[in-house]
């Protein structure tokens, strides 16, 4: 089962793309709650290219490393990503009136539901987007 979400990010595209690939960014947005973070990121950002994300709970109580390679990029517009356990996630970018939009497809994996999966991966795109419109 593939699962979207989806944004408009009020900003430029540049603003947006940069935002989405740079570590220091990814730790100021990647968490799907006020009670998680991402304090840890690195990302070899091409074709080939290795990314891994800490994410945890802020307590340290629990955390994992969310991790992938690059399979596909074109600059502005697309990327597809595998992850560690053979799920594949795509995410596009298109100019709109004002913004960009993104959607980030993704397949569901089998331990929560699909709907929990939405919500947590909405959740962190929402993020995303209050990151991104904050840096102006």
């Amino acid at each position: 089962m593939k699962i979207s979400v989806e944004t408009i990010v009020k900003a430029d595209m540049v603003t947006v793309w940069s935002a989405w690939i740079t570590p220091q960014d990814i730790n100021q947005w990647n968490a799907a709650s006020e009670d998680w973070h991402n304090p840890k990121s690195e990302n070899d950002f091409r074709i080939g290219g290795r990314f891994s994300y800490r994410m945890e709970e802020k307590t340290g109580a629990m955390g994992f490393d969310f991790e992938g390679v690059y399979i596909k990029i074109i600059e502005y517009e697309l990327i597809e990503y595998q992850m560690e356990d053979g799920r594949s996630v795509q995410i596009t970018f298109a100019p709109v009136d004002g913004g960009v939009r993104i959607i980030e497809t993704f397949d569901a994996e089998d331990e929560f539901s699909g709907e929990q999966q939405r919500q947590g991966w909405q959740s962190i795109l929402n993020n995303f987007t209050r990151h991104v419109e904050s840096k102006d």
